[in-house]
């Protein structure tokens, strides 16, 4: 080996020095393929028939659920905590819930979730979790619901 093939700055040669060799070049980026999306198609108004159009201009059916939606609990909760002067236990909340509404409550609703909870009752907490981000109800101490 020459001189020439020995780094000035460390004295190692070229060939095992750090200023001898250029940095390894950077690994390969793999870009992934975007996702596939479903194709939503469209009908022209030349290839509908007469009774599709018909079914277009008909009004919707409401949606039909196999449980009830938290929406629907949402001012059950509030007329029972009016009721009860604004602030009652989760307990008692679910006792009256379910009193009130007896009647509305499906049997998917009496169903427990993977969780081992009534299905009922996991909509109504959701519903009170609604009402505690829209400012009707405080979030309060553990186990007590309450009027914002």
């Amino acid at each position: 080996m020459s001189a020439e093939d020995y780094c000035d700055l460390c004295d190692l040669p070229k060939s095992q020095c750090i200023h001898g060799n250029p940095p390894p070049p950077p690994p390969p980026t793999v870009r992934k393929a975007p996702a596939a999306r479903p194709v939503a198609r469209r009908t022209t108004a030349s290839s509908a028939s007469p009774r599709s159009s018909a079914a277009a201009a008909a009004p919707a059916r409401a949606v039909r659920h196999r449980w009830t939606p938290p929406d629907v609990f949402k001012p059950e909760i509030v007329a029972v905590l009016d009721a009860a002067g604004g602030e009652l236990e989760q307990d008692e909340v679910f006792l009256e819930l379910e009193v009130r509404m007896e009647e509305r409550l499906t049997d998917a609703d009496r169903e427990k979730t993977p969780e081992g909870e009534l299905r009922w009752r996991y909509a109504a907490r959701r519903a009170r979790q609604a009402l505690v981000a829209e400012g009707a109800m405080t979030k309060g101490r553990p186990g007590i619901w309450a009027l914002g």
